[in-house]
């Protein structure tokens, strides 16, 4: 195996320190939820995941954690997400594809305006 250069090791650290960073849960007050059970991955909620998580990337957003949970009981709503934060509160949304993601982000995360027409209410 090669030896990296001091330059090397810095990139590496620096890179993987970025990495690591979103997953820090410290710091961050806003929390996005993909439901990712069989029938919400059917729906595409694989998709919608990726989509949340570029366009945080895009926006550099640092206050937002994506997690993932099981089914939320909402097949036909599939893909569920919620968005917890301190403004808005709990608020769950239906059949997310990658376009209302990206508006999810922009409108609810960033401009803290609960989208109403695709709000859902989940069983407590």
């Amino acid at each position: 195996m090669a030896k990296l250069s001091l330059e090397e090791l810095r990139a590496l650290r620096d890179k993987e320190s970025a990495r690591l960073e979103k997953r820090e849960i410290h710091g961050k007050n806003v929390h996005v939820v993909v439901a990712m059970g069989t029938c919400g991955i059917q729906a595409g909620a694989k998709v919608t995941l990726n989509s949340i998580v570029d366009e945080i990337e895009a926006k550099g957003l640092k206050n937002v954690i994506v997690t993932q949970s099981g089914c939320l009981g909402k097949c036909d709503m599939e893909p569920v997400v919620e968005v917890y934060s301190p403004e808005t509160g709990a608020v769950a949304y239906g059949k997310v594809d990658a376009k209302l993601a990206k508006q999810i982000v922009d409108e609810h995360i960033i401009g803290g305006k609960v989208l109403k027409d695709h709000q859902i209410k989940l069983e407590a």
